[in-house]
C-alpha cells in the first residue's frame, strides 16, 4: 500500500519506506514519517545499526504537511549485505520519544527503546534459481512410497541385516527392543524402479520436482545416519537406476532434488566404522584413519560430538579440509557427483547446524557444477533472522541457500484451520514477506506435512485428549468417521492456501491419498496404492492442475484483502490476470465483497456476478474455499 498511514510509521507502507521489504546492496531506502502536528514535534532521527554495530544517526527533514500530520523524510543506502535494524527518536512538546516497531509494522511512540525494524539487506548479483519456486514438488521417504518387486536382504560391504516387511500395509516397528532402543532397522523395501513406475502418477499431478529424503547407504530406514554418501543404499537401487530415473523425469519436466545430511554420520558407516562392517579404518578403528580428523572426539573412541546426544550420528567438523574436500570441493565430490549424475540440487538437513562458510562451499560448488543448480535449508523458524549457536545466520545475504522449507507458513495453516485467526496467519506471511528477499520467498519449499511432522490429516482431526494415547494407541488409531470428514474439509482448504501462496507447494507422498499418522514412525507408512482417498485425490489433482496453468500463482503479486476471524481473504496478481483467493474456515456463512463486475471459481466453474458499485458480493458457505477469477473493475 502507498497511502498515507494512520500512524506515525508503518514498515509496510510505501508512503513509509520504499521499495517494500528486502533490498540489494546498493540500493537506496526511502523513509518518511508522519507525526500528528498536535505532538509539537521538532526534530525527528532514523536510527540504523548494521547487526551488532554502533547505531549511526540519519536527521529526517522536514517535508510539509499531510492533512493534519507532519511530513519528515531522509533515506539510507546500504553499501553491503547484511541484516540492519532501525528506529526513530523524536523531539515532541512533551519530551524526548522512541518510535519502535508494533504490531504488524506499524510504529508505537513509547518513552524507551523498544522493538526494531529489520531490513535485510542482500548480494544484488545473487540470483537463487527460479524453476523451484514456479513448480510444484513431491516429497518421497524411499523406504516407504513404492516398490516393484518383494524385498530381499541385501549383501555385500557395510550392510546389516535387516527386519524386511513383505506386507507393504504393515506398522513399522515403533516398540523399543530389549535394550530400549528403536533401532528403525526395518525396511518395506521402496526402490527407484517403483518411483519410476510412477512417473505416470506425478506427471497426473504436474509434478516439476521430486525430493527425496535420503537414498544413500545406511543402517536405518529413514537413512538419516549416512553410510556412504557415495553410494544408493542396496535395497533402493543402484547408480544405473538413478540415472535412469533421472533422465525419464527430465523428458517429463521433472527435476531431481536429494537430501544432504552433512553435519553427521551413521555410527555405522565407512566413515566412522564402529561396528567394522566396512573395509575402510574408521575413526572409530584408529587414530590413524583417514576421516579421524573428521570427529570432534574428546576421548578417542566411545567419547564423542554427536548430533542432539544421539551416539548413532556422530557429528563431523565441518571445516575440516579432507572433509571439505570429499564431500565439496574435489571433482568428483559428493555434491558435485550426483549432480553429474542427474540430480538439480540440495536439500541441507538442519542447515542451522553448519557454518555459513560451509554452505558458502557447498553453493559455490553446485553452482560450478550446474549453474542453476538448487540448494535448500532446513530452517524450522524465520530464516532472515535465524541465531543458531549464539551466531546470526546470513543464509539470504547471497551465495548460501536459494530456499527453505516454509515451516512458519505450515504453522500458521493449520494453527488457522484449527481456531487460530485470519489475522494471525496474515501477519506470519507479512512478517516472512517482508523480511526475505522476494526471489526467496517466491522460491520457498511450502510444506504442510514431513517426515519430521504428524500427518496433516491426523493433525487436523485429533482431540486434544487422543494425543496423550500411549504409542500402542496412535499407532492403530485412524480419525472416527465424523471427525475425519471435517479433518478432510480442512485438509482441501490447507491445500488451496499452500497451493495460492508464493513458492512451490510441497506435498509430502500419501497426504493426497488420505494417509494418517502421528509422529515418527507412524508418519512415515507406506503411500496406500489401491486404497486411497479417491475424492481427495481427484481435488488435488484439480488443485494441482489449476497451480501448473497460473502465472499468476507462481509469479503474481500477494495482497491480503480481508483477514477477520475465520475469513481469510488474498489476492494474487499479474499483469494477465487477477485471482482473489476466499477461505472461510468458521461453521457459518459469511458475506464478502470481491472487487470484480464479474468473478468464476477457478476449481469448479461456479460464476459469481451480483455485482454493484462496491464489487461481487458473495456469501461463502462454511469450511469452503473459492480460487475466484476476477474480471472487469466495479
Amino acid at each position: 500500500m502507498n497511502t498515507i498511514p494512520d500512524c506515525v510509521f508503518h514498515s509496510r507502507s510505501l508512503a513509509c519506506k520504499a521499495p517494500y521489504g528486502a533490498v540489494p546492496a546498493g540500493q537506496t531506502v526511502e523513509f518518511s514519517t508522519y507525526p500528528k502536528r498536535e505532538h509539537g514535534t521538532e526534530h525527528i532521527t532514523l536510527w540504523v545499526e548494521e547487526d551488532g554495530k554502533e547505531p549511526e544517526a540519519f536527521p529526517m527533514r522536514w517535508y510539509g504537511l499531510v492533512g493534519a500530520r507532519d511530513h519528515y523524510t531522509t533515506s539510507f543506502t546500504p553499501p553491503h549485505p547484511g541484516l540492519y535494524w532501525y528506529y526513530f527518536t523524536m523531539d515532541t512538546a512533551d519530551g524526548p520519544r522512541y518510535c519502535a516497531r508494533g504490531y504488524a509494522g506499524r510504529a508505537e511512540i513509547i518513552d524507551t527503546l523498544g522493538d526494531k525494524y529489520q531490513l535485510t539487506v542482500y548480494d544484488p548479483d545473487y540470483q537463487p534459481p527460479r524453476w523451484f519456486g514456479r513448480g510444484i514438488t513431491y516429497n518421497i521417504f524411499p523406504d516407504r512410497f513404492c516398490r516393484d518387486k518383494m524385498p530381499v536382504q541385501p549383501e555385500g560391504e557395510g550392510i546389516a541385516p535387516r527386519v524386511l516387511h513383505e506386507n507393504w500395509d504393515d506398522i513399522p516397528v515403533y516398540r523399543p527392543n530389549e535394550n530400549g532402543e528403536i533401532l528403525n532397522n526395518d525396511f518395506f523395501g521402496g526402490t527407484l524402479r517403483g518411483v519410476i513406475s510412477k512417473l505416470d502418477y506425478l506427471e497426473s499431478l504436474h509434478v516439476t520436482t521430486i525430493y527425496f529424503n535420503p537414498m544413500f547407504q545406511a543402517y536405518s530406514n529413514h537413512r538419516y545416519d549416512t553410510g556412504d554418501y557415495k553410494r544408493i543404499d542396496p535395497l533402493f537401487g543402484s547408480e544405473e537406476d538413478f540415472r535412469r530415473l533421472c533422465e525419464q523425469a527430465a523428458a517429463r519436466g521433472m527435476r531431481v532434488v536429494l537430501d544432504g545430511v552433512f553435519n553427521h554420520t551413521g555410527y555405522d558407516s565407512r566413515y566412522f566404522n564402529a561396528r567394522g562392517r566396512y573395509n575402510s579404518v574408521g575413526a572409530h578403528q584408529s587414530k590413524d584413519s583417514p576421516y579421524y580428523r573428521w570427529y570432534d572426539f574428546q576421548e578417542w573412541p566411545d567419547k564423542y560430538g554427536s548430533w542432539w546426544g544421539i551416539y548413532t550420528l556422530p557429528q563431523v567438523r565441518e571445516m575440516d579440509e579432507s572433509y571439505l574436500d570429499y564431500i565439496i570441493e574435489s571433482e568428483d565430490s559428493v555434491v558435485r557427483r550426483w549432480l553429474r549424475l542427474g540430480a538439480s540440487g540440495w536439500r541441507l538437513d538442519v542447515a542451522d547446524e553448519l557454518p555459513d562458510a560451509f554452505i558458502q562451499k557447498l553453493n559455490a560448488a553446485a553452482k560450478r557444477e550446474k549453474p542453476d543448480a538448487l540448494v535448500i535449508g532446513e530452517v524450522w523458524e524465520d530464516a532472515s533472522n535465524k541465531i543458531a549457536y549464539s551466531e546470526r545466520r546470513k543464509y539470504f545475504q547471497g551465495g548460501e541457500l536459494d530456499s527453505v522449507m516454509n515451516y512458519p507458513l505450515r504453522d500458521a495453516i493449520l494453527s488457522f484451520l484449527n481456531g487460530g485467526t485470519a489475522e494471525h496467519f496474515a501477519e506470519t506471511m507479512e512478517c516472512i514477506r517482508e523480511n526475505y528477499p522476494r526471489d526467496v520467498f517466491y522460491n520457498l519449499m511450502n510444506v504442510i506435512g514431513t517426515h519430521d511432522t504428524a500427518r496433516a490429516l491426523t493433525l487436523l482431526g485429533v482431540t486434544d485428549e487422543e494425543w496423550k494415547m500411549d504409542r500402542d494407541g496412535r499407532a492403530q488409531y485412524e480419525l472416527p468417521p465424523d471427525r475425519l470428514a471435517i479433518a478432510l474439509r480442512k485438509l482441501r482448504l490447507a491445500a488451496v492456501i499452500q497451493f495460492t501462496m508464493p513458492g512451490s507447494p510441497t506435498i509430502y507422498y500419501g497426504d493426497e491419498a488420505g494417509r494418517q499418522g502421528f509422529e515418527d514412525p507412524f508418519n512415515r507408512r507406506t503411500y496406500p496404492w489401491g486404497q486411497e482417498d479417491r475424492e481427495l485425490l481427484a481435488f488435488y489433482r484439480r488443485l494441482c492442475a489449476l497451480r501448473a496453468d497460473s502465472h499468476t500463482l507462481a509469479d503474481g503479486e500477494l495482497h491480503f484483502v480481508r483477514c477477520h476471524g475465520a475469513l481469510l481473504q488474498y489476492e494474487r496478481v499479474s499483469e494477465t490476470s487477477r485471482l482473489m483467493v476466499v477461505i472461510n474456515r468458521g461453521h457459518h456463512h459469511i458475506r464478502t465483497c470481491v472487487q470484480a463486475v464479474y468473478a468464476v471459481d477457478m476449481m469448479t466453474g461456479e460464476g459469481f456476478e451480483d455485482a454493484d458499485s462496491h464489487g461481487v458480493h458473495i456469501s461463502v458457505p462454511p469450511e469452503t474455499a473459492y480460487v475466484l477469477r476476477c474480471f472487469g473493475t466495479p
